[in-house]
């Protein structure tokens, strides 16, 4: 008779295993689910959870089949929390443990989306076409492998004047420069979006290649009736507020001039008055500069435009098409939502556009 090799009938192989992780009470505690259903679970689109588990078992270690004892259970999750209900916390809220190959694979497809985000809002300056994914990773492996480098250059010693007390002031402290910002490579645990975003940035402010934001094609819709109307502004408040205190100032001193002896009375009346006939001309000068009339309503729509396609009348609404940068859209868009009052309106008709006709 052959000699086998004796295996356990009750030995469990786990194969495919995806361990899901949670730390709770100072332990650990781990569940062995199938990768693809556990991802299916958290969306919602898998309900059943023998679907998902391999076992139901929930252990200390999976690796080494360690199981949680009761008493952990209880200490950690409390005593009447039913068992189905701890594995429902542990399967949402634990840390699903990857493999290396399945790392590379989201690293690979989290590349791939930032590079097509990223190849989409970025244009040459001069030809406005686009530049291709496989351009942008060269750049931006440019600026990986330099990140060290792309440091700012340190700022001076700080230069000290002394103070009408005569303490030691740092004059370089409100005149430090800001920070370019750096790109330092792709991260699987990030959105893309975000990291697209921070590629975008380090691209335009560093240029290893010619690059700009690519403009939005943009229609703003308004009312004929508000078009000549003022923009509101708050301006010409504070030369109104500045008057009261040098006319009070004026008035404290020549109470203080009258209650003086004579001899210092008519050189004192003569200085205050002097000094008020001055506040006024700097008052006077002063106020056509913050009583300017500001802009109309169209105005400011057309300034807040890069370039102008078009502008029609169509029955009493006044509408312009043109080409504005990403970052004007929001001010754009508070700005008629505000002065019309929610009569006019703002359409994006192209997020991006990549090449001029």
């Amino acid at each position: 008779m052959p000699v086998g090799i004796n295996q356990p009938s009750n030995q469990i192989k786990f194969t495919n295993v995806s361990v899901v992780r949670l730390k709770k009470g100072k332990k650990r505690f781990e569940l062995a689910c199938y990768k693809n259903k556990l991802l299916e679970y958290r969306s919602g689109a898998e309900t059943d959870l023998d679907n998902v588990l391999q076992v139901p078992t929930v252990f200390l270690s999976v690796s080494k089949a360690q199981t949680a004892p009761s008493a952990e259970l209880i200490k950690a999750f409390g005593k009447d929390t039913p068992l189905d209900e701890v594995r429902q916390e542990i399967l949402l809220k634990g840390e699903v443990q990857v493999g290396e190959r399945e790392r590379k694979e989201i690293l690979e497809r989290v590349e791939k989306e930032v590079l097509d985000i990223v190849s989409s809002r970025l244009v040459d300056p001069t030809t406005k076409r686009v530049y291709t994914p496989g351009m942008i990773s060269k750049a931006l492996d440019q600026l990986s492998s330099a990140s060290g480098q792309q440091q700012q250059p340190q700022p001076q010693p700080p230069a000290q004047s002394e103070d009408n007390n005569g303490a030691p002031e740092d004059v370089s402290s409100s005149t430090k420069m800001p920070r370019k910002p750096l790109w330092t490579g792709f991260a699987p645990n990030k959105s893309a979006k975000s990291q697209a975003l921070d590629a975008m940035k380090a691209l335009i402010a560093w240029q290893p290649i010619p690059v700009m934001r690519a403009r939005m094609r943009l229609r703003v819709t308004c009312p004929i009736s508000l078009l000549k109307q003022a923009v509101k502004t708050a301006g010409g408040a504070g030369a109104k507020e500045t008057t009261p205190s040098s006319t009070g100032g004026d008035h404290r001193g020549g109470s203080k001039s009258k209650k003086g002896g004579k001899s210092g009375k008519g050189k004192g009346a003569n200085k205050q008055h002097h000094g008020s006939e001055e506040e006024e001309d700097g008052a006077s000068e002063a106020e056509p500069s913050t009583s300017k009339t500001p802009g109309t309503v169209k105005d400011k729509i057309l300034s807040l435009f890069e370039s102008v396609e078009s502008q029609d009348l169509a029955g009493d609404e006044w509408e312009v098409v043109g080409f504005a940068e990403p970052g004007a859209f929001k001010t754009l868009n508070e700005f008629v939502g505000n002065e019309t009052r929610g009569r006019g309106r703002v359409e994006v008709l192209d997020m991006s556009v990549t090449q001029e006709d």
